[in-house]
C-alpha cells in the first residue's frame, strides 16, 4: 500500500490491508457519503430559504455550508468511484479544502456587512427547528464515516468525516445565535455566530489543504 495522506489523527489508526475488508469500507463511505449528500441538499434549501426571509447571516451562511458539504462529500464519491481511490486523494482533499475557503470568505464578507448597520436579522423558527434537528443528524454520520476511513487510512474521506463534524458544531452554535436573537432581540448576535463559523472553516481548511503523510 502507497504512503498514505493523512489529516489530525489519521495516523493513530491500523489501516486494513485485506481487501475484502478495504471493498466492505469503500462501499460503506460510498453509502454514507450519498446519506451525507441526500440530507445536505435538503438542510441547504431549507437553512437558505429561511435565513433569505428572514435576513439571516448566519443562517444563509449555515445553508452554504450544507452546500459546500455536498462538493466535499461529491468529491469523496468521485474518489471511490475510481478503480484507485489512493490516487484521487489529492485532488479530493483540495476540493474540500477550496470549498471551505469559499464558505468563509462569503460569511466573513456579510458579517462585517451587517455589523456595520445592513439589515437586522429576524426570528426564524424554521432556523431553530433545522439547527436543533442538524444538532442531533449529524454526529451520527460523521463518527461513521470517520471510522471507516481511519480504516482505509483515507485523508479525504476522514476530512469529509470532519466536514460534517463542522455541522454539528455549527448546529450548536446557530442555534445559541437564533435564539439569542428571537427571544432576547439581540441581532448583533447573528453576524457574531457567522463569523464564528467563517474562522472555523478557514482552519478545517488549511488542515484538508495540508494534508500529510502518514506513519
Amino acid at each position: 500500500m502507497s504512503e498514505d495522506r493523512c489529516v489530525d489523527d489519521c495516523c493513530a489508526a491500523d489501516t486494513t490491508t485485506d481487501p475484502q475488508r478495504r471493498a466492505v469500507l469503500a462501499r460503506r463511505v460510498r453509502w454514507l457519503v450519498a446519506a451525507t449528500i441526500t440530507y445536505n441538499v435538503i438542510e441547504a434549501v431549507v437553512a437558505i430559504s429561511a435565513g433569505t426571509a428572514a435576513s439571516s447571516t448566519a443562517l444563509i451562511g449555515f445553508g452554504l455550508d450544507s452546500v459546500i458539504e455536498v462538493a466535499s462529500a461529491a468529491a469523496v464519491a468521485w474518489q471511490f468511484s475510481g478503480s484507485d481511490p489512493e490516487a484521487r486523494e489529492r485532488a479530493a482533499l483540495k476540493v474540500i479544502a477550496v470549498s471551505f475557503f469559499a464558505l468563509a470568505a462569503y460569511v466573513s464578507v456579510e458579517s462585517v456587512r451587517t455589523l456595520l448597520g445592513a439589515d437586522s436579522a429576524e426570528h426564524s423558527t424554521v432556523g431553530i427547528a433545522l439547527a436543533a434537528v442538524s444538532l442531533l443528524v449529524m454526529p451520527f454520520l460523521s463518527a461513521a464515516q470517520r471510522r471507516a476511513g481511519r480504516e482505509l487510512g483515507s485523508a479525504s474521506a476522514v476530512a469529509d468525516s470532519k466536514q460534517t463534524l463542522l455541522c454539528t458544531y455549527l448546529s450548536g452554535v446557530l442555534l445559541l445565535g437564533l435564539l439569542l436573537n428571537g427571544l432576547l432581540g439581540w441581532s448583533w448576535a447573528d453576524p457574531v455566530v457567522a463569523l464564528v463559523i467563517a474562522a472555523v472553516a478557514v482552519k478545517e481548511g488549511r488542515e484538508a489543504w495540508r494534508g500529510h503523510h502518514c506513519c
